[in-house]
């Protein structure tokens, strides 16, 4: 028998995402509005829902963000040596 189920799309409200993220609801609809999450009006009256795959994948680019800039700030203190893989290699305070 085939599958024909829609996979399921949990939709979020900004203050429950503003909850998760420890921020304001204005800073989650500046994240909307700038494209880092996708949002969307749904409903009558139109409010705001936000994907919460999209806050995930969110979240996922902010570490990758953070370990890039951790291993940018490493290798601007390593010293030559370490970088070339010879001559003494001096330790990190």
């Amino acid at each position: 028998m085939p599958d024909n189920s829609v996979p399921e799309v949990r939709l979020l409200a900004p203050a429950q995402v503003g909850e998760l993220l420890s921020i304001s609801v204005d800073e989650v609809m500046a994240l909307v509005m700038s494209g880092q999450i996708r949002g969307m009006r749904v409903g009558a009256p139109p409010r705001w829902r936000i994907e919460e795959a999209s806050v995930s994948g969110y979240l996922d680019d902010q570490a990758e963000e953070a370990r890039r800039m951790a291993l940018w700030r490493q290798s601007n203190t390593a010293s030559f040596p370490e970088l070339w893989g010879g001559g003494i290699i001096r330790q990190s305070e």
